[in-house]
């Protein structure tokens, strides 16, 4: 994709999840009230999101707990669909969301790096290459691979799922908070990685509680707040607004 061009691109979309309406604790009060309320209510989590991010941009995004960060990742990762609205995300995604998601728990790590392949579209790329990638990106030793995934640390996850999304060079990362487990070490050798990805022309979308990381990597940012997108800018304007939004003097 030519630098500059748009590879994400959302008008007006907005996302809907249903949840258990409230004076529910059970499927058995719900059958025993005969029917006469709905179990479950629609709750808009994203409303009225328009943004676009271009091809090669390293993009962050802030917000509060809850603001809607993360559902927004998960739209852009393909995991969850506009209730409304348009979403064009072009190229392959490789997304590094919260911890655990996308790896499935009863597999061992080898078997997460075989799934995650496939699901990615890489089924036939260099098997060796990316084993050899995933191990040594990781630190993970052969013992650990072969263990259920369950039976891993948070930070082995961390290690594991940030390898296995950046092993075969996407044409858009996303990553959620997960850097903030790894220890120090790790954390370095991550934004070593992101920045090798940048110089390749990936598109980078990249959401942290860590104002300070995001200004240190990202070109621009938006801040999200009750569902939408309130601010975006440069990583200075939009940290302006954010320590605004949270009464901290800037």
């Amino acid at each position: 994709m030519e630098l500059g061009l748009p590879m994400i691109e959302l008008h007006d979309v907005h996302v809907d999840y249903m949840v258990q309406r409230h004076g529910f604790s059970s499927i058995k009060s719900y059958l025993t009230s005969f029917g006469t309320k709905r179990l479950l209510e629609r709750k808009r989590i994203l409303h009225g999101v328009d943004l676009r991010i271009d091809s090669g941009e390293c993009f962050g995004i802030v917000g509060r707990n809850g603001s809607g960060k993360s559902t927004l990742l998960r739209l852009l990762a393909g995991i969850v669909e506009p209730s409304k609205g348009v979403a064009n995300i072009r190229g392959r995604v490789a997304p590094m969301l919260a911890l655990g998601v996308g790896l499935e728990p009863e597999l061992s790590g080898w078997e997460n790096v075989r799934l995650c392949r496939l699901l990615m579209g890489h089924e036939h790329r260099d098997r060796d290459a990316i084993r050899r990638y995933v191990s040594t990106f990781s630190g993970l030793s052969d013992e650990d691979l072969a263990m259920q995934v369950k039976r891993y640390s948070t930070g082995m996850m961390a290690r594991l799922g940030f390898a296995i999304a950046t092993a075969t060079d996407p044409e858009i990362l996303l990553i959620d908070e997960v850097l903030a487990v790894g220890d120090v070490a790790f954390q370095q050798q991550c934004y070593r990685r992101i920045e090798a990805l940048k110089a390749k022309g990936c598109t980078i979308v990249f959401v942290s509680h860590m104002l300070g990381e995001v200004q240190r990597i990202c070109d621009r940012a938006a801040c999200v707040e009750a569902g939408t997108i309130v601010k975006v800018g440069t990583t200075h304007e939009v940290g302006m607004y954010y320590h605004e939004l949270l009464g901290i003097p800037t």
